[in-house]
């Protein structure tokens, strides 16, 4: 199709002369445009491809930032974390650490202060400067956050990112209105810069006996609506030394790291450089909490009310958190079909 002239385009609310906000053409057109572009490589396994917005949120304390700086540092290598695929070559990395102080990353990769992990030269860490103010030109920190954002991905010319975490960008992501902007905020920078971001994102409590799903993202659902891969790691209720990694969302691959066939892995410290050791693989079932009798006996009661009340077996199951199949298990034992 040709292109369309800004002088052509009919008026449009009062407007002349406006960019159209689509491009369209046809199917075709869009293939053969796109075999032009690189497949997108794995940067970790399958749960992360290139120019991908890739969202890693579990519970405080099971080692998101742990991985994180793994796999950050996996590629500016250029090498893969053992048991897991990596794809390409060396990259520069920034590391937009909200979460921890200087010692405190001082600690974690080295042996008591001292014996330091050598971080490869393209792994790039940052950190709020303490003494910053909010210059008059901007209205918000929002405002001045994003802007020195996107100074620091000119200013290194970097194309991975990994944000710990997502809370800081912005204090409210619970709400759409709040997660949105957010949200396209990010996939602006990512189309313009041709970036891949990780973004990490915190899980509130939760019952250690249901599996890990996209519901138990802290916040709006429109986080894992807008990005474009996601997965988190799990707690090993009868082991406290293991996680498991756990795909929700992915467009550039199927679902590999699924609940039957979860990433299994041990945080260790390999003298000085703390790290996700691959086990091998498991199903999610055997690392939940087992109910106990009187939790069983509470959803058997709960499941035969919602029957009662003509619910379907699926809407019963996303009511209480469970597999349509059980609800249809302790239906059966109930005697009610």
């Amino acid at each position: 199709m040709e292109p369309i002239s800004l002088n052509s385009l009919p008026e449009v609310g009062g407007v002349k002369n406006y960019a159209p906000l689509f491009i369209i053409e046809t199917a075709n057109a869009w293939i053969e445009r796109a075999k032009t572009t690189p497949v997108p490589s794995m940067l970790f396994d399958v749960f992360w491809h290139e120019s991908e917005i890739c969202i890693l949120f579990a519970d405080t304390n099971l080692g998101k930032s742990i991985l994180a700086v793994q796999i950050g540092e996996s590629i500016a290598e250029g090498k893969h974390i053992p048991g897991f695929r990596f794809e390409g070559v060396s990259k520069k990395v920034v590391y937009y650490d909200f979460e921890l102080s200087q010692k405190q990353f001082e600690a974690r990769y080295s042996e008591a202060f001292t014996n330091h992990f050598h971080f490869s030269d393209n792994f790039l860490r940052c950190e709020i400067n303490p003494e910053a103010v909010l210059p008059e030109e901007f209205s918000s920190f929002d405002d001045y956050l994003n802007a020195s954002l996107e100074f620091s991905i000119v200013e290194t010319g970097a194309k991975i990112l990994i944000i710990d975490n997502l809370t800081y960008l912005r204090q409210e992501t619970e709400k759409a209105k709040d997660a949105l902007p957010l949200m396209k905020h990010l996939k602006a920078l990512k189309s313009k810069y041709g970036l891949s971001i990780l973004a990490l994102a915190h899980t509130p409590k939760r019952d250690l006996s249901k599996p890990i799903t996209r519901n138990d993202l802290a916040g709006s659902k429109m986080l894992i609506n807008f990005c474009d891969s996601a997965f988190t790691v799990g707690e090993c209720a009868n082991d406290g030394s293991l996680r498991y990694l756990k795909q929700i969302k992915a467009r550039n691959t199927e679902i590999a790291y699924g609940a039957d066939n979860v990433g299994l892995c041990q945080i260790s410290k390999n003298v000085n450089f703390l790290e996700f050791q691959f086990m091998g693989f498991s199903r999610e079932s055997d690392h939940l909490r087992q109910p106990s009798e009187k939790e069983e006996a509470s959803l058997n009661d709960k499941i035969m009310e919602l029957k009662s009340e003509g619910k379907s077996l699926r809407e019963i199951g996303a009511a209480l958190g469970v597999s349509h199949t059980k609800v249809a298990r302790i239906l059966k034992q109930n005697g009610t079909v």
